[in-house]
């Protein structure tokens, strides 16, 4: 992202930051997750390239039985884990070119495959949620070996996570916006100081919607990966409990 010097250029680019501020606080936070008449021309893009390289995908796995993924440990994040292979896509001919979506191309979507055993579908990885994320879990790092364990923390949100306390990190709260309401996304800290984005809302919403209701033992995030072609990056597992979402360690 280009950083100008010039002062009419600063002004500029603060008007335009305002602008897209503005119309991120307008999005409608009850409706459907990103229904059409609302969704921004990028995202129109992404989801057209979702679709194309959900056809190259479909077409690889028919022919060789096999996906196009690159190799993770069981350690990687459920919503993190299957990449793309973008490489094998092309030099196999079912692919002419990788979509500017992907951050391979310089996007700021990471193409990966979810539920790959039952009914592989490709998904995007928001790849600024994830590093602005990542940037929290630096500074929360720092704190908690600074302070002998003692962690950046004020009340409780779920069983075993708790609200991060900016003033003790010292930065402001980086007000990410969720790919599915474009609400603000709280973030939460777990015993072991592993930073989450909490989508508990967003699940509230997306069972407001559910045509068939998840079981208590069910993974909800598996709604918000249905309702649109965004993964819930950096998501701790949720389940019912007692009628209402809530995080659970595993």
């Amino acid at each position: 992202m280009n950083r100008p010097h010039w002062i009419h250029a600063s002004r500029l680019a603060a008007k335009r930051t305002a602008l897209l501020a503005l119309t991120l606080a307008l999005l409608p936070l009850a409706g459907c997750l990103y229904p059409d008449e609302y969704t921004p021309s990028s995202q129109v893009s992404a989801k057209e390239s979702v679709r194309i390289v959900q056809e190259a995908v479909d077409r690889y796995r028919g022919d060789t039985g096999l996906l196009p993924i690159e190799n993770a440990t069981e350690a990687t994040p459920q919503y993190e884990k299957f990449r793309l292979d973008f490489a094998k896509l092309k030099r196999m001919g079912y692919l002419t070119d990788i979509p500017k979506e992907a951050f391979e191309s310089g996007g700021s979507g990471q193409f990966l495959v979810i539920d790959e055993e039952s009914d592989p579908q490709v998904k995007l990885l928001d790849v600024a949620v994830y590093q602005a994320i990542g940037v929290v879990q630096t500074k929360v790092n720092a704190y908690v070996l600074k302070h002998k364990g003692q962690q950046p923390v004020s009340d409780e949100v779920y069983p075993d996570f708790k609200r991060i306390d900016y003033k003790k990190l010292g930065i402001d709260d980086p007000a990410i916006r969720s790919m599915y309401t474009g609400r603000v996304l709280e973030l939460m800290i777990d015993p072991g100081s592993a930073v989450y984005a909490d989508y508990g809302i967003d699940i509230v919403k997306a069972l407001d919607k559910a045509e068939t209701k998840p079981g208590p033992g069910d993974d909800l995030r598996a709604l918000l990966a249905s309702e649109s072609f965004y993964v819930p990056v950096k998501s701790p597992v949720y389940r019912l409990a007692g009628g209402e979402p809530q995080a659970f360690l595993k």
